[in-house]
């Protein structure tokens, strides 16, 4: 790629935390389509990184596709690592990826909706599954994942919704691919 095709952009990285299990039930599944949660064991890395590009090519993730194929299957391999999807009626709507790699910490790594889906009501559905399945993870004393803002608008806006408080920010620079958009 050349430098032409790539601009350096400055991003707010927000973390984000919840220290206690939240006080809402597990979400019902919005009506629609027949749907399903599903759980992937060891799955493989073209799954993983092409949910990764359904769901983050217009918010410019691309971190994973510069990794060897060997560390990225290390870790949606790992144990401690679950990839989940939802399947709406027959194609996947959205994944999330949860890491325990961490001592009495949980991270959501990844999650989001394909654009198709987004704007159907299933995000906080989404979201609020993790959060409840991420509590359930044995020794889990903290959840945490982060945005930024590069990442959908409202990514934000709906952590917080569910739970989630910002405890620090980050500036960085990041260049980005203008075809990416």
């Amino acid at each position: 790629m050349s430098d032409a095709a790539r601009r350096e952009v400055e991003v707010t990285i927000t973390y984000l935390e919840m220290a206690a299990r939240p006080a809402f039930d597990r979400p019902s599944l919005p009506p629609g389509p027949p749907s399903a949660l599903i759980a992937a064991d060891r799955p493989p890395v073209w799954y993983f990184l092409a949910l990764y590009d359904a769901v983050g090519r217009d918010y410019h993730w691309t971190d994973r596709f510069r990794q060897e194929r060997a560390e990225v299957r290390g870790w949606i391999h790992d144990p401690a690592v679950t990839l989940y999807t939802l399947m709406r009626d027959g194609w996947p709507a959205g994944f999330f990826v949860l890491d325990t790699t961490g001592a009495g910490t949980c991270e959501l790594a990844y999650f989001g909706l394909v654009p198709e889906a987004v704007g159907s009501g299933l995000g906080k559905y989404l979201l609020k599954t993790a959060v409840h399945l991420g509590w359930d993870r044995p020794g889990v004393e903290k959840l945490t994942v982060e945005t930024c803002t590069l990442d959908h608008p409202r990514a934000l806006g709906l952590y917080q919704s569910c739970g989630f408080t910002p405890v620090a920010q980050a500036l960085k620079t990041r260049a980005i691919d203008e075809q990416d958009r």
